[in-house]
């Protein structure tokens, strides 16, 4: 995919790429660092149909919605060929047992085979992490085991 960036003297940059069905999706960062979300419209993609002003939380809301299914498709896709071997992704909810407490107090693999290979963090993905990694409430925990340990895996976190 072709991402366009474009200097606006005096505004920022625009960063954009074209979808399937034609429209122009992108990013105007200002200089003051506010960022807008831009698409443009269906009939003409010089024109913008929808902007929508972004602050910092909002666009690591977006990166996290928009990123953590990409990561957990391409592990999917690398374990497709083992048979037995799945993944799957759950949410630490705020409440849970396990919200600021480490990855090693989980005894996640002990438990049940099963392997935390990923944590999705306000747009940040922490990969393989260490047993003092700590949980937050809205982490997006990546795990790769069996079905049967990803079940058991669940009802760890999910308390």
């Amino acid at each position: 995919m072709d991402v366009e960036v474009v200097r606006l003297p005096g505004v920022g940059t625009k960063q954009e790429f074209s979808t399937a069905d034609g429209r122009r999706v992108g990013v105007l960062t200002h200089r003051d660092g506010h960022r807008e979300l831009l698409v443009s419209d269906l009939d003409d993609p010089d024109a913008s149909g929808v902007t929508v002003g972004l602050t910092e939380p909002e666009c690591v809301a977006l990166g996290t919605l928009l990123g953590a299914p990409n990561l957990v498709a391409q592990l999917r896709a690398e374990h497709a060929e083992i048979p037995g071997v799945a993944t799957t992704q759950i949410p630490v909810q705020p409440g849970s047992p396990f919200e600021g407490r480490t990855l090693g107090e989980t005894e996640m693999r002990t438990r049940t085979g099963a392997s935390i290979v990923a944590v999705v963090r306000l747009g940040s993905v922490s990969a393989s992490p260490g047993p003092d990694f700590r949980f937050a409430a809205a982490d997006l925990v990546v795990i790769v085991g069996t079905v049967e340990g990803l079940k058991r895996a669940a009802a760890i976190l999910e308390g």
